[in-house]
Formats: C-alpha cells, structure tokens, sequence
C-alpha cells in the first residue's frame, strides 16, 4: 500500500438521485434521473471502526439493509479506494437517509454505488489525486451496477442513452428533455429483484421483434426531446415487459390500463413500479382517475437535471 491516505476531518456528504432504466424499448440503454434521492453523510473516523456498526440508516430500507462494512456504498468506496491504493477506506462510516424505495424499479441500488464512487471519488481527491473523468465514474459505475442504463443517469442526471462501442467501457450521451414532459411513478408495496426478472427474458427475441423495437427506440429519443405528443407510440417494448408478466402481473394491468386510456406507461428498470411519460400538471391526477381504488402510491416526481452531487463538511487537511 502506499503512502496516500484520506486526511484526518474528511467528511462529505452525497446525493443520489432515484433511477427509471428502459424507458419501454430502450432496454439496458435508455434511463431518466427523478427528483427523489437518497442522502449520505460519509466522514472517516479518528480510529478503527466495527465491522457491524459503519452505516446509521433511515427511511427506505431502514429494516433491513446492512450497517456492517458489507453495505454497498460500503463496499464500492472501500474497493475503488483499494484500487487506487488510497489507505483509510475501512475506516469510513455513513449516515444514510433514504428517499428510494428499495426493489421497486426505480435504481435504488445504482443510487448506492453512485454514492459510493462519489464517496471514494472526494476522497482520492481530498487525498491528492486528480478528479475522475466522466468517462472513469460510468466505468465503475457499471463495473459495479452491471447496466449502465440506471448508472449513467444517477451520474449525470437527466434522461441519457448509454451504449457499449468497441471496448468494453460504457459510453453515455444525455439528451435534451422537451420542457413540457412530466414524469409520474406508481410504486406498488411489493419488491422485485433484478435478478429475478432478468431470470424470465428469453435468450433471443424474433427478428421482426428486434426490428420493431429499434424503430420505436428512435422515435422515443424524438418524442422525449421535441414532441411529447409521440411518448405512446415511443414507449412501446417488444424485448421485456410482457416476458416479465408472470412475476408482476399487476403492474402490467397497471400498464394495459394506463396505455388503453392514452398514457405512455411503462414498466420501470425491472418493475414493479410503472412510470408514466406525459404532459400537463395534472399527469398525476389523471393516472390516479384511470387506477382508481388501486392502493399503489400515485407520485410525480421532477426530472432531475443533474445526478449525484457532493458537498464537503468541513475543510479537508493534509
């Protein structure tokens, strides 16, 4: 290990906001950043910390997610401080205020690992290393989260599309969000894994499908930025949500319900939360009058123009 440690009185705190990936067709590319987010306090302590006693969490989650040195934002700081052979990673400690619905859909876990590159990011800095580039933060990023389809939103905010060129590095573009759209999610009480709705996609599609759905893909990146009128006919899928049906039946009703009345749903990331795309200061209000009766929670969130942000507390000494 070298010499280069984080400094005595390190103490940032991160934003990161919550996450809706595919976005209909645009599957493991296409993410939108909301105005919900979760809140970490991370400072380094004066001397050796337990390994179960790192994380003070409230909010979502709070019952049930680690505070011992296995907490992802934990385990992603620690691990990119490793690797840029920055001693003190284990000695870092958190206080986590979650606003993300954990397991909904909605990149609880992108906003973690963001949290904890953003974390590891200000202390490489703070310890006399030069500030990632973008292109590194989406890197790990992805290493971690696997897609960059939430990654690259929580990082950059805004509605993004995110794409593998000839490398295996993650690349993202950020497009210009029509002023007009809205964003509405319904977040059921249930939880769904990632790994569970990955496990029931089929491991090709048919040739007419994948056509389809790269035409819908483009006329999506043109609804979102110039004509909102498009978003129903833009959000159609053909890769994923029917193939998830069984392990969310009612959040596909959902969807049926809300595209039979015009509006453009869609499953968000892995579900069971449905986003809505639209127009209007009562977008909410007209999916509530569609679901009615429905106990799932009706929220309209902004969308967040920028992604993850870091504050330091106090002076960081040498």
């Amino acid at each position: 290990m070298s010499g280069i440690r984080i400094p005595a009185g390190f103490s940032v705190e991160v934003t990161a906001p919550a996450t809706s990936a595919n976005l209909g067709a645009g599957y493991d590319s296409f993410g939108l950043a909301l105005g919900v987010a979760d809140t970490v306090r991370a400072r380094l302590s004066d001397t050796e910390v337990p390994h179960d006693s790192r994380a003070v969490i409230t909010g979502e989650g709070a019952d049930f997610l680690p505070r011992t040195g296995d907490h992802l934002i934990l385990r992603v700081a620690e691990q990119i401080l490793a690797a840029r052979e920055v001693a003190g990673g284990e000695r870092l400690v958190l206080e986590c205020e979650n606003a993300i619905p954990q397991s909904r859909g909605m990149g609880s876990s992108a906003a973690a690992v963001v949290a904890g590159l953003s974390i590891a990011d200000a202390a490489s800095v703070a310890a006399g290393l030069p500030e990632p580039t973008a292109a590194e933060k989406l890197a790990w990023a992805t290493h971690f989260e696997g897609h960059p389809d939430n990654a690259a939103p929580a990082l950059f905010g805004g509605v993004t599309v995110s794409w593998y060129p000839e490398s295996d590095r993650a690349s993202s573009i950020s497009l210009p969000v029509h002023p007009e759209v809205r964003a509405v999610v319904v977040v059921p009480d249930e939880r769904l894994g990632t790994d569970v709705a990955r496990e029931l996609l089929p491991r090709t599609v048919p040739h007419a499908d994948a056509a389809a759905n790269s035409a819908v893909a483009g006329l999506f990146v043109h609804a979102i930025c110039h004509d909102p009128s498009l978003l129903l006919e833009g959000t159609v899928d053909r890769l994923h949500q029917e193939f998830r049906r069984p392990a969310m039946l009612a959040s596909l009703e959902r969807v049926d319900a809300l595209r039979a009345a015009g509006l453009a749903a869609v499953v968000s990331g892995a579900g069971p939360t449905v986003l809505v795309l639209g127009t209007g200061e009562d977008l909410a209000d007209r999916v509530s009058a569609v679901l009615a009766g429905d106990d799932a929670r009706v929220l309209q969130p902004q969308i967040a123009e920028n992604g993850a942000t870091t504050l330091s507390l106090r002076p960081m000494s040498a």
